[in-house]
This record gives structure tokens, sequence and C-alpha cells, in this order.
């Protein structure tokens, strides 16, 4: 039986809690990562990606992530600055940002080493080596502001934990930029969206879709 320091720590900057064998947040993986492929398509653009075991949604493109790729605002070739994909995994979202705004530099972020391999390898694979910064949290530069933030959040940290890592990352927003997130309203999509909006955010319902919300947060 492994003990793992959950990724808490490097995604809010506070404390840490434990799991059990690894887990998607686990920093380090030590289960097997046997290589696998995940295939989709977002606006009649189809992606072929690699993952492995003791990442998220390791199998097939997260039914989350999926409906934030279809109903949230894709940026496109004029969209500039940095775009930020918050808890990449094996770098589907990041991978569609690079894809859909070549004049921008996309943050892929995860406390996973095996993820930010994964998305660094897929980032070369659609020809966006160049353009995917691969980071974990705490090597993100202190300075750097974002035009948009993309994540489906680590709902399972918990709560606490939840709460934590938007508060570090959501404030790093550029004046008008804009965070697409998505969350399944079972695990609390209408509860985070009440929270947003307490915690002073200007938070919008975009859209709802197979029982998950996806929100618009802006300042």
């Amino acid at each position: 039986m492994y003990v793992w320091a959950v990724s808490a720590r490097g995604l809010t900057g506070a404390r840490i809690a434990y799991v059990t064998g690894d887990h998607y947040f686990t920093a380090q993986p030590a289960s097997d990562a046997p290589p696998r492929e995940v295939e989709f398509s977002v606006a009649d653009r189809d992606y072929r990606l690699a993952s492995a075991g003791g990442v998220f949604s390791a199998s097939r493109l997260d039914p989350g992530t999926a409906v934030l790729l279809r109903k949230a605002e894709l940026p496109d070739a004029d969209t500039t600055g940095n775009l930020l994909d918050l808890g990449c995994g094996f770098g589907p979202i990041a991978c569609v940002l690079a894809d859909m705004a070549p004049a921008s530099t996309v943050w892929a972020v995860d406390v996973n080493a095996r993820a930010r391999d994964l998305t660094a390898a897929n980032a070369a694979r659609i020809g966006a080596g160049d353009r995917v910064r691969v980071s974990a949290p705490d090597d993100v530069p202190a300075d750097l502001t974002f035009a948009e933030l993309w994540s489906n959040p680590p709902i399972r940290i918990g709560k606490e934990e939840l709460h934590e890592l938007l508060l570090r990352w959501l404030p790093r927003l550029a004046p008008d930029g804009v965070g697409w997130l998505v969350v399944a309203r079972h695990l609390g999509g209408d509860s985070l969206q009440r929270w947003l909006t307490e915690q002073g955010w200007q938070v919008e319902r975009h859209a709802s879709q197979k029982g998950f919300r996806v929100l618009r947060v802006t300042r």
C-alpha cells in the first residue's frame, strides 16, 4: 500500500491531503503506464493523442471536457496572449487551444509529471511544441497573466482544495480575461457558480449539456 501526497499543495499553495495509491492528481504516478491512443474531434478537426494510465481520463476524452470544448467559445486565429489549461491531463484542451489559436502561447499546468510528459509529446505531435509551455504549478512565472483560463477542474480533491485552486488561478486572468470551467451538476456545478459569485466574480452559465455546466467567469 502506497500513500502519495495529493497535488492540492502544488495547485493551490495550501495544505496537503493524502490518498491511497495513484490518482490523477498524484504528483509522481507509480502505476504502470501502457501506451494508449485517444481520438476525438473538435470543430471539425480530428485529434489523436497519446495517453497512459495514471492520468485523468486516460482511455477517452472525458465527457465534461468534451462538453467544454463543444460549448465554450474557442479561441481563433486572431487570439493572442497567454492561454491557460489548468489541470491539463494528457493535453486535449491545451492541444485544441494551440491548434485553434496559433498566435497564442498555451500554458499547460498539471501537478502530475506523467501528464506533463504526455502533454508535451502531444503538443509536438500536432506541431505546436514550441507554443505549448508545459509546467508544474509552482514553475509558472508569478507575474504571468492569462487572456483565457480553461479547466475541467479536479472536483475530487475536495471542496476546500478546489476553492483554494480557483482562488489561486482565477485572479491571474488579465483585466479583460475570461475563464471557462466545466463542472458536473451532480458534483456541485450550481453551488460552485454561487460560490464564485459570492467571491466577486461575474459568472454566467454559458451552456448545459449531459449533466454538465459550462461556466463563463469574468471580473
